[in-house]
């Protein structure tokens, strides 16, 4: 696998990759939470599995490329921290759009505010933790109308998400005739 320093296009075939896959999980993991036929715990039944899935991935994926690659199970303090703060905040947000879908949010808006909101949230911290050099004047415009554009576009999402197809009414149930006594 080439590293980051490489000069491919790959990282941009991942990074849209990621884009289809958390673009979809919302949906998915609203359908697994609907489907688990239980209006109380149905949303922590289908996190249940979603934490099976993660372990399956999280867990065997990096284990088989560092076994692969020959890789030393040296780790420092810091980096195993970091880590675990990083899977930590994840799962909370995972779990939170559960929460977000069991208190009658809807998909489609649910994870538009999210998906306006993490970059913002994420240009903030970064800027915080790594400020430009020249301090934030040395920011250009365009960074933060980018910044505009991201919270006006998961706003109007929000305010105008196509409503959803009309329930198709019930087939109805023919009952036999009633025999005569």
């Amino acid at each position: 696998m080439p590293t980051s320093g490489s000069s491919s296009n790959l990282w941009l075939t991942f990074a849209l990759m990621t884009v289809a896959s958390w673009g979809l999980y919302g949906v998915f993991l609203h359908a697994g939470q609907v489907s688990m036929g239980d209006p109380a715990n149905g949303r922590y039944k289908a996190f249940l599995w979603v934490g099976v899935a993660y372990l399956l991935i999280a867990v065997f994926a990096p284990l088989g490329l560092l076994i692969a690659n020959g890789a030393s199970w040296d780790m420092p303090t810091k980096g195993i921290v970091w880590s675990l703060v990083a899977g930590t905040v994840g799962a909370i947000g995972a779990f939170c759009v559960l929460l977000a879908f069991g208190a009658k949010g809807q998909p489609a808006v649910v994870m538009s505010i999210i998906f306006a909101g993490a970059p913002i949230v994420n240009a903030v911290v970064t800027l915080t933790w790594h400020p430009p050099a020249g301090g934030l004047s040395a920011i250009r415009a365009p960074f933060f109308i980018g910044i505009l554009l991201a919270a006006l576009g998961g706003t109007l999402v929000t305010l105008y998400k196509p409503a959803p197809a009309a329930a198709k009414p019930a087939a109805a149930v023919e009952q036999p005739a009633a025999e005569p006594r």
